[in-house]
């Protein structure tokens, strides 16, 4: 097997790598994995990698041409992965609608964005590639996986039949995809189970999602984060909560119960943002003597690219003319894109130039530093548990900070709008920073990926820029498509919907809090600064945990994004973190390490299919509603019973949620008996 696999390092090679059929499964999958990560980072502010999944089903699918190999697919995989961690610019950009600066989601200048901001993602991290992948000891937990699964998959059993784990990715994808249409679609299923109970004179809650997604979700992010969240859960819901309640006086008319929602919305959720903002700074303090000495090293071998016909295959990137061609591109493309933006405001032409000129500046200055933090990032925890909305926070801080001394000077304050054009402005700024951060993330895996699987980067660097751009051509549609179907926090497309159904869109609705709370004095700053004091604790408690003792630690930020996001969201992704570490401990103990490998796999393939399958169908859903809506016709078009089935529903919802957790069980543990 290693003599098979040194084959494909070598030099000479003349295989299919970056090949026609090969960019056209690309382009199918990244279709679907962006849809699937526009819903869920949407519905929870989690995105997943969709390194794993797309490089499963581009075996399953391009093992019937003959003529197939593992460098092919993993160009494909690098294509569909890319467009997938392009989604994470719905991390800010649906505040442009939460704050009335547009009406629904702009096609070409989402577009342009998403495109632009990959691409210069993908170019800042090439120089990084030796530094950071061929030179260092990083781990790159999915790029790492991916290849492992790539090898399997190239190898065939005693049977002739390859083990490419679509199985466990299909079943996935159908049970989550049935239960939602129960769930969502014909409603005879319940969401979740939320008990509300007396703390003294106030109140708390103890809910429970049902979300197969977020079980899945839950399994990939792993214990030590799961249990972060639960932390912030308590901190939020058995601590601010419970005190404010007791505390303040019960407005009239209000029950307690809304009021305790209502403490939570107004006051908790900011005290949620102040702690993540400290531990997404903590985070970059930490990163940046290595990102430092990355960068340093990255700029020496860029001047070797004149001897660059004497490298070998593996190490030769994009030539720097190309980069430059590329580069030129991109920039112009924003800075066309920004001055369209900008041009509706009754302001001269020169203010709108340099409004053009300085907000895709600052974007492009704080893009290439965000680009190597993240490379680094991604190395070191993986892509899926990197705080990319923390670069998108402190995007969001300096990019206001920018503006504001702008509209300042401007006299724009004193407009009418002139406060929404500020706030517009700074949130586009920081769109095409999230888009250059959330790719250079997801580059380095990939390139790790080809790194140990004998790819050609330069090849995998045009994969990656397609990639870029054909998920940007599905996240503006998509974006209009769930935002007329389910709307956002402060955002409804129609009057009479129910807020309680709106895509919660948690790091928009911070970001865009940040923003507004910078260009006016309305925001409750004291719970912000609780939230600080909060996070500076939480630094020093993770901090602790690590210098004494060997296994223990408490992420700030997942602790912060456990004050912040609604628990009802958060359940099943503790539930799911949880399952998945008392399942591989069983393996391990039982089957020794290579068993929990196999479990590990399994668990991993049939957690990303439960995520595709219930974000497939929540998008499909969200096209019915439209369709209904234009209509004339009901936003529940499928449903079967009436609001006086909600209790039944209710406990239908925990049966079955139930028998999804013991057939993940069952689907994790059948990796001991094959193994």
């Amino acid at each position: 097997m290693k003599d098979s696999q040194n084959e494909f390092m070598q030099h000479e090679l003349r295989l299919p790598e970056l090949t026609v059929r090969g960019m056209l499964l690309g382009a199918i999958l990244t279709i679907i994995f962006t849809a699937s990560n526009v819903y869920l980072g949407l519905k929870v502010g989690l995105t997943f990698s969709s390194a794993i999944p797309a490089a499963v089903i581009s075996m399953a699918v391009l093992k019937m041409a003959k003529d197939a190999n593992i460098l092919e697919n993993n160009m494909v995989q690098t294509q569909a992965s890319a467009a997938g961690t392009l989604s994470a610019i719905i991390f800010i950009i649906p505040g442009m609608l939460m704050i009335g600066y547009w009406q629904g989601f702009e096609f070409w200048q989402t577009l342009v964005v998403s495109a632009c901001g990959g691409c210069l993602g993908v170019l800042f991290t090439i120089p990084l590639r030796r530094a950071m992948v061929v030179h260092s000891d990083l781990a790159y937990p999915e790029g790492v996986a991916a290849a492992e699964i790539l090898k399997v998959g190239s190898h065939t059993k005693e049977d002739g039949k390859s083990d490419s784990g679509l199985k466990e990715i299909l079943a996935g994808s159908a049970v989550a995809g049935i239960i939602a249409f129960l769930t969502n679609g014909l409603q005879v299923l319940g969401s979740s189970l939320s008990a509300w109970f007396h703390v003294g004179r106030g109140m708390t809650q103890l809910p429970l999602g049902y979300s197969t997604a977020l079980v899945g979700a839950g399994y990939l992010i792993g214990i030590a984060s799961g249990l972060a969240m639960l932390v912030g859960i308590g901190i939020a819901w058995a601590g601010f909560v419970p005190y404010f309640t007791m505390t303040e006086v019960l407005p009239d008319g209000m029950t307690l119960q809304k009021f305790a929602g209502a403490v939570y919305q107004q006051k908790v959720r900011l005290i949620g943002a102040g702690a993540m903002g400290v531990a997404a700074i903590w985070t970059l303090i930490t990163l940046a003597r290595p990102v430092i000495d990355g960068v340093k090293e990255s700029i020496a071998g860029a001047r070797a690219d004149d001897a660059e016909k004497g490298l070998h295959r593996m190490d030769i990137d994009m030539t720097m003319k190309s980069i430059a061609l590329v580069f030129g591109v991109t920039v112009i493309g924003l800075l066309a894109i920004f001055y369209v933006f900008v041009s509706p405001e009754n302001i001269p032409p020169s203010q709108k130039l340099i409004f053009t000129i300085v907000g895709v500046g600052v974007a492009v200055l704080m893009g290439f530093f965000v680009a190597a933090a993240c490379a680094y990032m991604a190395g070191l925890v993986g892509t899926s548990s990197s705080p990319i909305s923390g670069i998108g926070i402190l995007g969001i801080i300096v990019a206001s900070l920018v503006m504001y001394s702008l509209c300042a000077s401007f006299g724009i304050f004193d407009m009418p709008g002139g406060e929404k054009f500020a706030t517009a402005t700074a949130i586009f700024t920081t769109s095409i920073i999230l888009a250059i951060a959330c790719i250079s993330n997801d580059n380095m895996q990939d390139l790790k990926t080809g790194w140990l699987v004998g790819a050609t980067p330069w090849r995998q660097q045009v994969a990656l820029l397609i990639g870029c751009v054909v998920g940007a051509l599905v996240i503006a549609p998509v974006l209009n498509l769930l935002y007329e179907a389910y709307g956002f926090p402060g955002a409804m497309p129609r009057e009479g919907m129910d807020p309680a159904q709106a895509l919660s869109a948690p790091q928009a609705v911070l970001m865009t809090t940040i923003a507004q709370g910078i260009f006016s004095s309305k925001l409750a700053w004291e719970y912000i600064y609780i939230g600080i004091g909060v996070g500076i604790v939480l630094v020093l408690i993770d901090l602790f945990l690590k210098r004494t003792t060997r296994n223990l630690c408490l992420p700030p930020l997942a602790v912060g994004m456990g004050i912040y996001l609604p628990p009802v969201i958060q359940t099943p992704l503790v539930v799911g973190a949880i399952l998945g570490y008392f399942l591989n401990r069983h393996l391990r103990k039982t089957g020794g390490a290579e068993a929990e490998a196999t479990g590990l796999r399994r668990g991993t393939l049939f957690a990303s299919g439960l995520i595709v399958g219930e974000s497939i169908v929540g998008v499909l859903l969200a096209g019915l509603i439209v369709l209904s809506v234009s209509n004339g016709g009901d936003e529940n078009p499928l449903a079967m019973v009436g609001s006086d089935f909600a209790d039944t529903a209710e406990m239908l919802g925990l049966i079955v949620f139930l028998a999804i957790l013991a057939l993940f069980s069952k689907v994790v543990l059948s990796g001991k008996k094959s193994s």
